[in-house]
């Protein structure tokens, strides 16, 4: 029976290879399998073309934000229904109301700029002593057998290089993000005047066009990189996959400081801007007399917004060069089975078509065109995108892996390098799956936890009937309550995968969850630009009716800035597991060596498990001195600023943002050195 030519190439399932391989005549043996195969084409073009349709797309959408005009004297007072409408800001013209627009969004355009260039400068200095360190040890280690000193050295650099290309990939999604959500606040509320609808799509466009850029740049760079570094490794894919994963440490580096930055900037500004203009002067939220409301809505950018998107971008490039890693030892990557060996990056890129479509049913087919309809659509572009991504993933599956591969996984007999796990490719599909729907379950329990529809959010509510002390005491029970069900949904996550496909399904299940990640991170980014809309319309005087609609728009994005941290932390939990597995994997660790009897194992996670808390009171007391200085320069403006209060004298932003700046940014620097 007679095997096509495929069959020599290793693109077979094992069994195949090994009859060939042992034929004398390798073209005819006596069985006959047929099994769908995927030519090495296929991902080679799929991959990179997913990329450039994300960015192209995220563009396109960047083009329609960019048609709503902030131009005075060409803005159409009509509803979203046609007819004519009156409001509070036609009194003084329309002309006014969005000139005062444009230039408050300016103002927070200008903070916000200011403060990620002076962080990237601080950043750019981390990776160079970062890239510096990476070298010289990875370049310095003694050769492992089968490797030269001249390995070592070519790991040690291409693993600097991928540092750096990880840290700048990171870097340029968090600033796109930015400009998109500065460049879309004002936008967003001069659209509100004509309805909901025109208001949401505005707002979850310029999401998406986050979303989209973050995920075609991050798997466009990687891909990039895989391939330019295969000219230089050749068939050493064990080396290739082991340099590559410093693209995500270069990704979970920038966002351990985007994070701990733009968090302390955030809260030091809300924290400045409420306890004394809301507060001590009894003023409403965003009101223009505060001196520290600009920098209250650049802080929701640098935060919410670059912040989170390094963090998940992070997420996304350690699941998947972990899940590299531990293929690359596999039967996979000895085969040299190249599309088997790209399948977390076609996960990744199917993943992007199917988030393409299902972006468009919220900005063109279904937005929401009534404020109790707000929620429920995004909420749909949950559950619509994993519905449609679980069976494209087990497509992928059975086309790219073989039916059935071996898997090395730590030993159980101390002296032996590996045992080996035999593992189908609905397997994969299965971890895969496992990942994308407990996604999908903690993002909508997040919601049930911090929607104001649910009963948690309205018994919290109701708590303040008899103070701010049972109110928080209630908040922090009901905070520690909504833990529970993420921490089971991961936990059998990772019992599914690990039992199918050792630690390669872990990192595939971490990566499943983050499948569908451009839809995840236009949700989170949605909040942001809403709640910066609404403080526009509040500084603009763009009446109670528009404030109402934004204000809407803006409690729905509280819910959904939820819904994207619980993805991120879900996420994380299940990289660090994988980072773990591909390290005890490469590593060749048996498990009696990374048993917790082991004392110093244990001690290690007695540690571990204190950091997070050390962490927490760095980060927390640096948000405590950052809001102290940001509350003293708020009440010298009130005291000193004659005619503040009356609204016939200016506050000074600019110090407000400057304070905010300094302080998180000096701030920030303990929480990272601790880790």
């Amino acid at each position: 029976i007679v095997f096509p030519a495929w069959c020599h190439s290793g693109s077979t399932c094992s069994l195949a290879s090994t009859i060939c391989s042992s034929s004398p005549d390798r073209s005819r043996v006596l069985v006959s399998l047929q099994l769908p195969t995927m030519n090495d084409l296929v991902p080679t073009v799929l991959i990179p073309v997913s990329a450039v349709l994300a960015i192209i797309f995220g563009l396109w959408l960047w083009q329609r934000v960019s048609s709503i005009s902030l131009t005075p004297g060409q803005s159409v007072f009509r509803s979203q229904n046609g007819r004519e409408y009156l409001l509070e800001e036609e009194q003084r013209g329309d002309d006014e109301v969005v000139q005062k627009a444009a230039d408050i969004q300016e103002a927070i355009s200008e903070g916000a700029n200011s403060f990620l260039w002076t962080e990237y400068k601080y950043l750019g200095v981390f990776m160079v002593i970062m890239a510096i360190a990476i070298f010289a040890l990875l370049g310095s280690v003694t050769p492992e057998e089968g490797r030269t000193r001249q390995d070592e050295i070519r790991n040690g650099l291409f693993s600097t290089i991928a540092f750096v290309l990880g840290a700048a990939t990171s870097i340029l999604s968090g600033f796109l993000g930015m400009k998109i959500a500065t460049y879309a606040n004002a936008r967003t509320a001069v659209e509100a005047r004509k309805g909901i609808a025109p208001a949401f799509m505005c707002a979850f466009r310029s999401g998406a066009v986050m979303g989209f850029l973050l995920a075609g740049f991050g798997l466009l760079n990687l891909f990039i990189a895989i391939v330019v570094f295969q000219k230089f490794y050749g068939d050493d894919w064990k080396g290739l996959f082991e340099a590559i994963t410093g693209y995500g440490l270069g990704g979970s580096s920038i966002a351990l400081f985007g994070r701990v930055g733009g968090g302390i900037y955030t809260k030091a500004a809300d924290v400045g801007a409420d306890l004394v203009g809301k507060v001590e002067k009894d003023i409403p939220e965003d009101d223009p007399r505060n001196p520290a409301v600009i920098a209250d809505n650049v802080g929701d950018n640098v935060g919410d917004i670059a912040g989170m998107g390094a963090d998940l971008f992070g997420s996304f490039a350690e699941s998947t060069c972990a899940a590299l890693v531990v293929a690359a030892v596999s039967e996979l990557g000895t085969s040299h089975n190249w599309p088997a060996m790209t399948f977390p990056l076609m996960i990744s890129a199917t993943g992007i078509l199917v988030c393409i479509v299902t972006t468009l049913i919220a900005t063109d087919f279904k937005p929401a065109k009534q404020i109790s309809e707000i929620e429920h659509t995004l909420k749909m572009q949950l559950i619509i995108s994993t519905i449609l991504m679980t069976p494209v993933a087990l497509g992928v599956a059975y086309l790219a892996l073989p039916d059935t591969f071996q898997l090395p996984i730590p030993s159980r007999t101390p002296g032996q390098e590996y045992d080996y796990k035999a593992v189908k490719n609905w397997y994969m599909f299965i971890c895969v799956a496992c990942g994308l729907w407990g996604g999908l379950i903690i993002g909508l329990q997040t919601e049930y936890f911090t929607s104001n529809r649910y009963r948690p959010t309205q018994d919290v509510a109701d708590a303040c009937r008899t103070g701010p002390a049972t109110d928080i005491i209630f908040g922090l029970a009901l905070g520690y309550k909504s833990c529970i069900i993420p921490c089971i949904v991961i936990a059998i996550a990772i019992y599914i995968a690990n039992s199918l496909a050792g630690m390669l399904g872990v990192a595939c299940a971490a990566l499943g969850m983050l499948t569908t990640l451009s839809t995840g991170l236009a949700i989170d980014a949605y909040g942001p630009i809403s709640d910066n809309a609404g403080g526009i319309a509040e500084m603009a005087g763009m009446g109670e009716d528009i404030r109402e609609r934004t204000d809407a728009l803006d409690a729905a994005g509280n819910t959904t800035a939820a819904i994207g941290k619980g993805f991120a932390i879900g996420s994380a939990a299940l990289v660090s597991l994988a980072l773990f597995g591909a390290y005890v994997t490469r590593a060749k660790i048996d498990l009696l060596q990374s048993s917790i009897l082991d004392p110093k194992v244990f001690a290690g996670l007695l540690i571990g498990a204190m950091l997070p808390y050390w962490f927490s009171a760095m980060t927390m007391k640096s948000v405590g001195k950052a809001a102290l200085a940001m509350v003293e320069e708020v009440r010298r403006q009130f005291n000193t600023i004659s005619g503040l209060m009356e609204g016939t004298a200016r506050p000074d932003y600019s110090r407000c943002v400057q304070i905010s700046t300094d302080s998180s940014l000096r701030e920030m620097i303990a929480p990272g050195r601790c880790c």
